[in-house]
């Protein structure tokens, strides 16, 4: 019996570790204390491939799950390739992954509390990216720093913060990647901020697909649409969005749809 528990044991330490780091020479990665959150966080940065031998300013794109963004190693169940898409197209930005608090995630990502499953913690989790990560970023890398030049992107609930940080913090943030977001967690709240939103000038780009579960993610992102739409005029072109047929919910329909949501925001 000990010999098959140690057999395990060594079975399951390489599987853990038998995959190897896909991330490109593009990518780094730091660690920074998070007070807001009672924690640190690792994050990841990817710099453009020209980055060392210029001395321009890029725009950053702040995204959320940092663990399934470059590295097949790191990632729960694949990676969106984000460095191997932003170096096929020599693309002028840095990336900033920030990594899920693991069990927090959902309470991290949440803005508003949900009776069954609990969160609520975005504002707090806004307020490190804002107050405590951006600051540093800027001063360490060189950023255009303005919030046309700055974004939030993520998925699922990552889609959710985004769009909540667009809405909470437009002066910092003029660009949205909002991917599959789940706005079901808190829709009521979600929709009446929307709702009570005065002007929304931020860029962004609603991307889910038809086959994700049921019909609240299409439904959802119309009405959201819908609401957007309402505050300026479409002539603008300060929103779009993508229904992918078949597109389900995972990290294939988001790297799939990684490029052309950034060529459309930048």
């Amino acid at each position: 019996m000990k010999f098959i528990l140690a057999l395990l044991s060594i079975l399951l330490f390489w599987s853990s570790n038998a995959q190897e780091s896909t991330a490109s020479k593009q990518v780094s990665t730091f660690t920074i204390d998070a007070l807001q959150l009672n924690t640190s966080k690792k994050i990841w940065v990817y710099l453009p491939k020209n980055y060392s031998n210029s001395d321009k300013k890029f725009p950053v794109i702040y995204m959320h799950d940092a663990q399934n963004l470059f590295d097949a190693k790191t990632s729960y169940v694949g990676e969106w390739n984000i460095d191997e898409t932003l170096d096929s197209i020599s693309a002028q930005v840095i990336v900033i992954g920030i990594e899920h608090g693991g069990e927090k995630r959902m309470e991290e990502l949440t803005p508003f509390k949900h009776e069954k499953y609990g969160g609520g913690n975005a504002d707090n989790y806004l307020d490190f990216i804002v107050s405590t990560l951006k600051p540093y970023v800027d001063k360490n890398y060189r950023t255009k720093t303005n919030a046309n030049n700055t974004a939030l992107f993520g998925s699922s609930l990552g889609g959710l913060v985004s769009f909540y940080g667009a809405l909470k913090f437009p002066k910092v943030f003029g660009k949205v990647g909002c991917f599959s977001p789940s706005f079901w967690f808190d829709r009521k709240e979600i929709f009446e901020l929307m709702e009570k939103t005065e002007t929304f000038k931020t860029k962004v780009y609603f991307l889910c697909g038809d086959k994700e579960g049921d019909d609240d993610m299409v439904r959802d992102l119309n009405a959201m649409e819908y609401q957007v739409n309402s505050k300026r005029c479409y002539c603008k072109n300060l929103n779009k969005k993508i229904i992918v047929e078949g597109g389900q919910h995972n990290e294939k329909l988001w790297r799939e749809g990684f490029k052309k949501a950034y060529l459309w925001l930048f």
